[in-house]
């Protein structure tokens, strides 16, 4: 019973830290200690050691070194480094100008804050928090509808962005809880972004539900602008990592690695469209890395590796059965607290991965599995999306001038709304299979 109670002080550790604004790996890795400490009426003190070697690089059941998770943390810092190559450069500006003429009646309004999205920086809605206020003031929003459009479109397209760090985390996640428990069953992240798209048309929807209201009272015309298309070409940089992803999945490449590649070639693709100094551009790479998501990787697989060795999982999967309640229920409900309570996609994928897991009945099929990690996956996003320490509710609710709170109102029924769509989705699909 120890090792239940270290991992729920281990939660509470936490998101103190985070709280505190601490790095997030680290704390995880913090709490990862603690869970190993308070479990040693279960397992050794080398086992802890053991644990951390684990997740990180090395496996002791096959006596060799594995590349996964720092592979992982590569992929994650190099998509940090491409948005904020697209950002320091001004390329975002560009595709925006040239999108611009296209789009009338507010809906610019919803595309610069989505084009941002395709950039995953933490605190993002802060960049486009400048454009949104001043374009918004043409159409006589108030602050709060200007916060609203600002981060919900803004996210728009997490449910099947395949390069956010938090997609790929939870693919392999699964496919790895999939090897363990000897399914014969492998989650393609292409599987996962189909069956992700109602919660995509249901935010799409909101957003343009919200976007009409607020506009339809204005008596504002569109501006005529001069059509410029040139930067439209810089959408291929985010973009290209897909091209890579289908070809190269067909070579034998996992999916990170593919990723991978296609980074580094975006990287690159980038470096000749801007034509910037080579000096220049390579040092607005070193001032882009950062290895704060690298060790949110390390940190989310040492502690998801810490539960299962403290067998806390096992404990905490008897406790919750033994209160009869549906399964559907503890996969949407946990990671939704503890998207809540992280302010952090990613975060509350990696701790509540572990635990949910073993919710799972068995035998499984790929659609089950793949439906139950779509509620995970929504589900966290949700619980993040109206957390109101997610650094972009912080950071555009702070520019505009207003708070998180006053939006709720549009905010908090909006992503209810998608996570019911996804969550009857995912409830018919798995009756019908």
């Amino acid at each position: 019973m120890l090792n239940l109670i270290g991992v729920i002080i281990a939660f509470v550790v936490i998101v103190f830290l985070i709280h505190k604004k601490f790095n997030f790996g680290l704390s995880l890795i913090i709490g990862s200690l603690v869970v190993g400490v308070f479990s040693l009426q279960e397992i050794q003190p080398v086992d802890i050691a053991k644990a951390i070697l684990e997740a990180s690089f090395y496996s002791f059941e096959k006596n060799q070194i594995y590349t996964s998770t720092i592979e992982l943390a590569i992929l994650m810092t190099l998509i940090y480094v491409l948005a904020k190559l697209m950002q320091e450069t001004g390329a975002i500006k560009k595709i925006i100008e040239s999108l611009r003429p296209i789009f009338s009646k507010g809906g610019i309004l919803g595309v610069i804050p989505a084009l941002y999205g395709l950039m995953p920086v933490p605190g993002g809605a802060l960049f486009s928090a400048p454009m949104i206020d001043e374009e918004g003031e043409k159409y006589k929003l108030n602050k709060n509808q200007k916060n609203f459009l600002n981060v919900w479109f803004r996210h728009i397209w997490f449910p099947i962005y395949p390069i956010s760090s938090a997609m790929i985390t939870l693919i392999i996640l699964t496919n790895t809880y999939a090897v363990e428990e000897n399914l014969g069953i492998t989650i393609d992240i292409s599987f996962l972004m189909l069956v992700n798209i109602p919660a995509f048309i249901a935010m799409i929807l909101i957003g343009l539900f919200y976007l009409r209201k607020y506009t339809k009272k204005s008596q504002n015309k569109a501006e005529k602008i001069k059509k410029n298309t040139t930067g439209l070409i810089f959408i291929l940089p985010p973009v290209l990592p897909l091209f890579f992803y289908i070809i190269l999945i067909n070579f034998g490449f996992t999916e990170y690695r593919a990723f991978l590649i296609g980074i580094l070639f975006s990287i690159l693709l980038l470096y000749f469209l801007l034509k910037i100094e080579k000096l220049e551009y390579i040092k607005l790479i070193k001032k882009s890395l950062s290895i704060n998501l690298a060790l949110a990787i390390f940190g989310i697989m040492i502690f998801r590796q810490m539960i299962t060795v403290s067998g806390a999982d096992i404990l905490i999967a008897e406790l919750i059965k033994s209160s009869n309640f549906p399964v559907i229920f503890m996969v949407v409900l946990i990671p939704l607290i503890l998207g809540i309570l992280t302010g952090y996609n990613l975060g509350a994928i990696g701790l509540s991965f572990p635990i949910v897991s073993v919710f799972f009945p068995s035998p499984l099929n790929t659609i089950t599995l793949v439906g139950y990690i779509s509620l995970i996956f929504i589900s966290s996003l949700v619980g993040y999306l109206i957390s109101p320490i997610h650094l972009c509710n912080v950071l555009s609710s702070d520019y505009l001038k207003t708070d998180t709170t006053r939006m709720y109102k549009m905010y908090i029924p909006s992503a209810i709304v998608m996570l019911l769509v996804q969550i009857a989705f995912v409830v018919l699909i798995i009756n019908i299979f």
